[in-house]
């Protein structure tokens, strides 16, 4: 049964304290209302000091290479593809290679474009990142789409550190290829496991976001894993998941109240 009740921000956010088992509590709290996203996790250590985020359709509203494709004329027949990659039902590196190759040809100068003109950042994402690093966080961005995306994005929210893959060019158009190793599933959780244990932190200090399959490997070990507005298959596995509120969401459930969220 709930116990006390605690605001963090009034109307917007709250703590409910339950005793007994998580997912009991789960169950009864998003019976609550619609609208509302519950985070259910243990009241001590849920501020974490290590982020670790996928990019694509998490700290940007897009998927990079479909919106790339568009600039092909490719977009419906490569999205299809992401799709299908991102509920589980493809190998995430053989859907890369076969949706890269179809680009084979296209100007190098859609990639500036593309950046340009459909890659907009997720709302929270600049004021989580920043917060959290303020706080003596370390984020890393880890993506299984492109450098050429990924190293900007990364800079301009504010991560410590971007991890992508990179497409090749040559003579100035893109040569269908990507550089191997593919960063992948098995990526993301070994950025996670390498980068815990270089801060020398408990895995309850670690925090996971992501929205396709290829990030469950990461959400499953982190202290607080996070399914963000994900495909079934992740919302369904993750111990977390946020379906209605934006990225500032996860700083609600570290305990960290508006007020002392920095500036995005």
């Amino acid at each position: 049964m709930p116990g006390v009740v605690e605001w963090l921000d009034e109307g917007d956010a709250a703590d409910i304290q339950f005793a007994g088992q998580p997912s009991a509590a789960r169950a009864a709290l998003e019976g609550g209302g619609d609208g509302v996203d519950v985070v259910v996790q243990p009241i001590e250590g849920r501020e974490k000091r290590l982020l670790v985020a996928d990019m694509d359709s998490t700290m940007i509203t897009v998927e990079c290479i479909d919106e790339l494709a568009d600039y092909a004329g490719l977009k419906p027949q490569i999205a299809e593809i992401t799709e299908a990659a991102m509920r589980g039902e493809l190998d995430f590196a053989a859907a890369l290679d076969a949706r890269v190759a179809l680009l084979r040809g296209l100007d190098a100068g859609a990639i500036d474009r593309c950046r340009d003109e459909r890659v907009r950042l997720m709302p929270g994402a600049v004021t989580l990142v920043r917060t959290m690093r303020a706080r003596g966080a370390t984020t890393v961005l880890v993506s299984g789409g492109f450098t050429a995306f990924a190293d900007p994005v990364g800079a301009q929210i504010g991560f410590d550190r971007v991890i992508a893959n990179q497409l090749i060019v040559a003579d100035g158009a893109l040569t269908g290829t990507v550089a191997k190793p593919i960063v992948d599933s098995a990526t993301k959780e070994r950025t996670l496991r390498d980068a815990r244990a270089a801060l020398a932190l408990a895995d309850a200090a670690t925090l996971a976001v992501g929205d396709g399959a290829n990030d469950l490997a990461m959400i499953n070990i982190a202290g607080l894993g996070v399914a963000y507005h994900a495909k079934p298959i992740v919302a369904a596995a993750a111990g977390a998941r946020i379906d209605h509120n934006d990225l500032t969401a996860l700083l609600w459930a570290q305990g960290i109240r508006r007020r002392d969220w920095a500036s995005g």
